[in-house]
């Protein structure tokens, strides 16, 4: 389990995860029925990255966001 204190964070562990199930990011864009350029944007840790296509993608990789208190 990885802590996300940021959205680069984030994109880390997306990367990470879709390299490790040796899936190209235009396989993992058309798999999760995004974009490769958001794919793209995410796994670099943009900000403004949309939070519906976040939680596609994360599922497609076998990744469950949670929210725990501090």
């Amino acid at each position: 389990m990885s802590t996300i204190k940021t959205p680069a964070d984030l994109g880390k562990v997306i990367r990470q995860r879709r390299k490790a199930a040796k899936l190209t990011q235009k396989k993992a864009a058309a798999l999760a029925g995004i974009g490769v350029r958001f794919l793209s944007e995410l796994e670099r840790g943009k900000p403004t990255a949309q939070i519906g296509k976040t939680i596609k993608v994360a599922q497609l990789l076998g990744l469950e966001i949670q929210i725990n208190e501090r």
